[in-house]
C-alpha cells in the first residue's frame, strides 16, 4: 500500500489542485484511472502455452 502511494504522488503529485470537494474528488478519479491505465501498460501479457 505504501508503495502505491509513493508511485501515486511521484507520478500524479502531492497535492490536489482542485478547490471544492467534488472537483477534489473527480480529481482523484482521474488520476488513479490515468496512474492504473500506466501500470497496465507495464504489465507482461502471460499467455499459457500447452
Amino acid at each position: 500500500m505504501e508503495a502505491q502511494i509513493g508511485r501515486f504522488k511521484r507520478v500524479i503529485g502531492d497535492a490536489l489542485r482542485s478547490h471544492t470537494e467534488g472537483a477534489q474528488a473527480t480529481e482523484i478519479v482521474v488520476a488513479v484511472e490515468v496512474l492504473n491505465r500506466m501500470l497496465d501498460f507495464g504489465r507482461p501479457k502471460s499467455v499459457r502455452v500447452v
